[in-house]
C-alpha cells in the first residue's frame, strides 16, 4: 500500500481479529513513532507495549469507546484489541506541550499499522489513575493515550458530511464517518 492510499483509506477500527500481533511487528510501529517530528527534537515520548493476553481485558476495562455509537459500536468478546500501546510523555524532558509530539508519533503508528492491515484505534478517554497503578507507571510518565490495536475485522468508510459529524453503522455493519467538505476547510490564498 503506498502512502496515499494508506492515508485516504485508514479509518478508525473498533473490532478486531484475534489473530495476535507479533512482537517484532509493534516494534515496527514505535520505531515509526520515534522517527515522528519532535519539538526541539527533545523526544519526550515512550511506548508501553500490552499484548499478553492475560493484561488485555484489564486496560479494555478502563478505556471508553466510540461515544456516538456506544455501546453496541463497543468491542464485544471475539473482537477485543489483540495489543495496546500506551503512549507515555517523560515529564522530566519535557513537562508540557508534548501533544504535538504525541499526535505526530500517533499518526505514524496509525498508517503504518493500517499499511499492515492492523487496524488501530486512537483513545483519549483513559482512567489515567487506575492505568497508572496498574501497570506501576511512575509519577514521570503522563500518560497521553492509548492506541487499540488488531487485524480489522470490520469496515468503515469516509463520506462527505451532509448536516452531522456524527459517524454511525449502517445495516451492514459499516462505519461511516463524515468529514467536513474540502470547500469548508481549505481556504487559497484568502479565507472565506
Amino acid at each position: 500500500m503506498d502512502m496515499q492510499d494508506a492515508i485516504l483509506s485508514r479509518r478508525t477500527i473498533r473490532k478486531y481479529q484475534q489473530k495476535p500481533i507479533s512482537r517484532d511487528v509493534l516494534e515496527q510501529l514505535i520505531a515509526a513513532a520515534r522517527l515522528a517530528p519532535s519539538a526541539s527534537n527533545l523526544q519526550p515520548l515512550a511506548y508501553l507495549v500490552i499484548d499478553d493476553p492475560a493484561m488485555l481485558e484489564p486496560v479494555f476495562r478502563l478505556v471508553r469507546w466510540a461515544g456516538y455509537i456506544a455501546p453496541h459500536g463497543n468491542p464485544r468478546d471475539g473482537e477485543k484489541p489483540v495489543a495496546y500501546l500506551v503512549v507515555l510523555a517523560d515529564t522530566s524532558i519535557r513537562a508540557s506541550g508534548f501533544e504535538h509530539d504525541a499526535g505526530a508519533a500517533i499518526e505514524n503508528i496509525s498508517l503504518l499499522a493500517w499499511s499492515l492491515g492492523i487496524g488501530s484505534c486512537w483513545i483519549g478517554s483513559v482512567n489515567r489513575d487506575e492505568l497508572r497503578s496498574l501497570y506501576k507507571i511512575p509519577d514521570c510518565y503522563t500518560i497521553d493515550s492509548v492506541i487499540a490495536l488488531g487485524y480489522s475485522a470490520e469496515a468503515s468508510v469516509a463520506e462527505e458530511e451532509a448536516g452531522s459529524i456524527r459517524y454511525y453503522k449502517d445495516e451492514k455493519q459499516t462505519l461511516h464517518v463524515p468529514k467536513r467538505k474540502m470547500s469548508d476547510i481549505c481556504f487559497i490564498n484568502r479565507i472565506g
